[in-house]
């Protein structure tokens, strides 16, 4: 044997020993480094649970209304008319089954749950679902954007200021609440669910700080701030530990679009959900993708995100400290800002602050929630509770009314007139008025009202139907040892704390529940203004004097969920007493016109490009194309539709890529009325970092009216811009 030949065959042996150690070892360190990094990133539990899966399920709909001549819910600013969209609004819907009872959270990006869009809602599936999904089990939150279009209450005061009961604007919304929790529905599947906890700085203020500070030292003393920041979030996976959603509530108000805007828009809470949804759901369209991610409001009441606090806007001098008012220009001028240079970056920042909290608690989740689902509700007559108030005083809560400093507004959005906050006297030349239009408050309401000087006795008001509700939704859900609680309002802070410590002392004391989670799910069911504490109430700030069944509202409050929280921690919640039932009112008023018929400017038709684009833009510029329109309001049910695409060009199959709508944050689609029933559409584009390098364009999708004879006709158009190119550099 050749001994060479012996040598080479040893060394190439060797070799290729050496090689399949090395890539071996390689393969052991990359699988290591992969399953410690993804342990980092997402610590899920390794160890299969022992514990029943749940039955889960998750779904989100759009729930967008007319985004035309409605007024915006909110900030009850008449002017304030909507006129395009800045982002869509959507319902967002959780079905969670232990097998033996169903609960389901919906959080929806609107202002607030009125009484009659919970029981429009509730009809609806009872149509589709018979008795499975009840006014006990269902639970309707919103999110508290003051950038949803109004029209859906059925009490006068509301009526008022959203030009009526408005059809269109209600059918968008139980339409779409409902088709979310359609989709929830048809996607049930066995899950778990895990849950953690953080803290988010720097996204909250408290806007009432004088009337958080008369509550007791003492109870002062346990919290390190003057807002909760605490951010709950439960994730919910399939059994492969794949998310399908998540649900977080936080307190903030939704109030970074301010008063002016004009846009349809989901505000902060809404920003947060759209930057979830496209992280999980990639390649996506918004609104599209199976991943449902909620963030729900919760004990908002005298919290603001306007971060840099309330200055006067005129002379950049700080508010007087009780009245939030200035020396010029009174309570309008005293505004709160921040943290951006307007509203648009403001809604950016926070909403990203938000987003970015969750998304980390998202990651930490490992805590896994068990046990059985229960649902306790009741109707309560809200104008009549006896309060216990110790072991030999009682008190009781009062007809609704609404206080001078309700007219003041907050430092998000002061009134008008020359009414400030903190009033405790009445002013005579407004009284005078108030008895003259709608007449003096009785003397019963008055004491049972003290402190609180009343503007608006609307318990005492009933044409053409009451100005506020008596009877109020109030509900706990749980899901294993973390209890859900519907508040039919806006709860401060202080209020907010007190009764999560009453609901967790009474659940904690039953046999199944153990350390348990509450949050406040605010503005749910039916909306009865704020809820304050005794103490804050004798301040009468905004939020006091909207408290509208007097000083022991949170007193009467405490007493009903406590009782709830006691019938689930005793397993008795089928026992309870049902409750008076809430009016449905079959005739209401729509003081909404119906829109005219359309024009253009002459030599033109609609769709037409009045104002062109530029040939290049680059990222970050803002490119502008403004088109001949109709009143959106034509367009009907719009729904799952756009009034704007941005589309790509791809050189591959020589077609064109839809990649924003106008339920894009990048997008805003504004509608400008005219004169002489002329109207154009502005749709702009921010471009942002992500968009690559090619050829674009923008199209606008609307409708007209106009008259055939004697007959209405909608017919639909559509305009495009010129094809422009978005580069990375400027060719000159």
């Amino acid at each position: 044997m050749d001994v060479r030949r012996v040598l080479c065959c040893g060394l190439s042996c060797l070799l290729v020993f050496k090689v399949l150690i090395f890539l071996t070892v390689a393969a052991v360190t990359v699988t290591l480094i992969t399953l410690l990094t993804q342990a980092i990133t997402y610590p899920y539990p390794t160890v299969p649970s022992q514990d029943p899966p749940y039955l889960i399920g998750v779904g989100r709909a759009d729930c967008t209304g007319p985004p035309a001549d409605i007024p915006l819910m909110g900030y009850a600013v008449p002017q304030q008319t909507a006129a395009g969209i800045h982002t869509r609004l959507f319902s967002r819907a959780f079905i969670v089954d232990d097998g033996h009872k169903r609960v389901v959270f919906i959080t929806a990006d609107i202002g607030m749950v009125s009484q009659r869009l919970r029981l429009e809602v509730l009809k609806a599936l009872q149509v589709k679902y018979g008795t499975l999904y009840r006014q006990d089990n269902v639970v309707l939150s919103g999110t508290h954007t003051h950038g949803g279009p109004a029209g859906y209450f059925q009490y006068t005061l509301f009526i008022i200021t959203s030009k009526g009961y408005v059809k269109p604007a209600v059918k968008a919304l139980v339409d779409g609440i409902v088709q979310s929790v359609d989709r929830a529905h048809r996607s049930i599947r066995p899950g778990r669910i895990y849950m953690s906890q953080g803290t988010l700085e720097d996204s909250s203020l408290n806007r009432s700080p004088q009337s958080y500070l008369n509550n007791p030292q003492k109870e002062r003393d346990r919290y390190e701030t003057n807002t909760d920041k605490q951010v709950v979030v439960l994730r919910l996976t399939d059994l492969d530990g794949d998310g399908v959603g998540m649900l977080s509530w936080f307190a903030v108000h939704a109030v970074s679009m301010n008063y002016t805007n004009q846009m349809i828009s989901s505000d902060n809470m809404g920003y947060a959900a759209y930057l979830l949804e496209q992280d999980k759901n990639r390649g996506s369209l918004p609104g599209k993708g199976p991943f449902v991610a909620g963030f729900s409001s919760s004990n908002l009441g005298d919290v603001s995100p306007n971060t840099r606090g309330p200055v006067c806007a005129n002379t950049g001098l700080p508010c007087d400290y009780l009245n939030s008012s200035c020396p010029i220009g009174g309570t309008k001028m005293c505004q709160a800002y921040g943290p951006g240079e307007d509203m648009f970056e403001s809604t950016r920042l926070i909403g990203h602050n938000i987003y970015k909290k969750a998304k980390e608690l998202y990651g930490k989740a490992d805590w896994e929630v068990t046990g059985f689902l229960h649902a306790a509700h009741q109707w309560v007559n809200m104008t009549d509770v006896t309060v216990q108030i110790n072991s030999t005083h009682t008190a009781r809560t009062c007809k609704p009314a609404l206080g001078h400093s309700f007219a003041a507004g907050t430092t998000d959005g002061g009134g008008d007139l020359n009414f400030t906050q903190g009033a405790v006297e009445g002013d005579p030349f407004w009284d005078g008025i108030r008895n003259a239009l709608v007449g003096e408050p009785s003397n019963e309401t008055q004491e049972c009202h003290r402190p609180k000087p009343i503007l608006f006795s609307t318990g005492e008001m009933s044409w053409p139907v009451p100005w506020h509700p008596e009877i109020v939704d109030v509900q706990i859900i749980t899901i294993g040892s973390v209890a859900v609680v519907a508040v039919p309002g806006e709860m401060t802070t202080m209020s907010g704390r007190r009764i999560r410590e009453a609901i967790k002392q009474e659940l904690d004391s039953g046999s199944s529940f153990e350390d348990t989670t509450v949050v406040i799910a605010g503005l749910s069911n039916t909306y009865t203004h704020y809820i304050t504490t005794y103490e804050e109430y004798q301040i009468q700030r905004y939020e006091g004097a909207s408290t509208i069944y007097g000083p022991h509202t949170l007193g009467a409050y405490l007493q009903k969920y406590t009782n709830l929280a006691r019938a689930i921690a005793q397993g008795t919640e089928s026992e309870l007493q049902r409750g008076p039932e809430p009016p449905y009112f079959a005739k209401l008023p729509n003081l909404l016109p119906a829109a005219p018929v359309d024009k253009k400017p002459v030599n033109s038709s609609f769709g037409q490009v009045l104002e062109q684009v530029l040939p290049v833009y680059r990222v970050g510029d803002v490119v502008s194309v403004t088109f001949v329109a109709g009143n959106p309001r034509h367009s009907g049910d719009i729904r799952d539709k756009t009034f704007v695409t941005v589309e790509v060009f791809q050189n591959t199959s020589s077609s064109w890529e839809v990649v924003h709508t106008d339920a894009s944050w990048e997008t805003r689609f504004h509608w400008v009325k005219g004169s002489n029933r002329e109207s154009n559409a502005t749709v702009e584009w921010h471009i942002p970092a992500s968009a690559q390098q090619g050829s674009y364009r923008i199209q606008h999708f609307g409708h007209y009216k106009k008259m055939v004879g004697f007959r209405p006709l909608i017919t639909a158009y559509q305009g495009s811009s010129d094809v422009f190119a978005v580069s990375h550099t400027y060719y000159y």
